[in-house]
């Protein structure tokens, strides 16, 4: 009968190193995506806060 093949210290790291690159990949993806739409959250604000209020007299 044929050993069965162990998944060997090598094969975890492997693993673990895809994985990891794998999240870390999302994480940068999705870091752009909120700095994206941070800046047009913040220039949608100024440009309503460039509008003038009417004086008051």
């Amino acid at each position: 009968m044929r050993k069965r093949h162990r998944f060997n210290r090598r094969m975890t790291r492997i693993v673990l190193l895809i994985s990891f690159l794998f999240f870390f990949g999302r994480f940068v993806y999705s870091s752009i995506g909120a700095w994206y739409h941070h800046q047009d959250k913040k220039a949608s604000q100024e440009s309503s806060l460039t509008v003038e209020p009417s004086p008051r007299e």
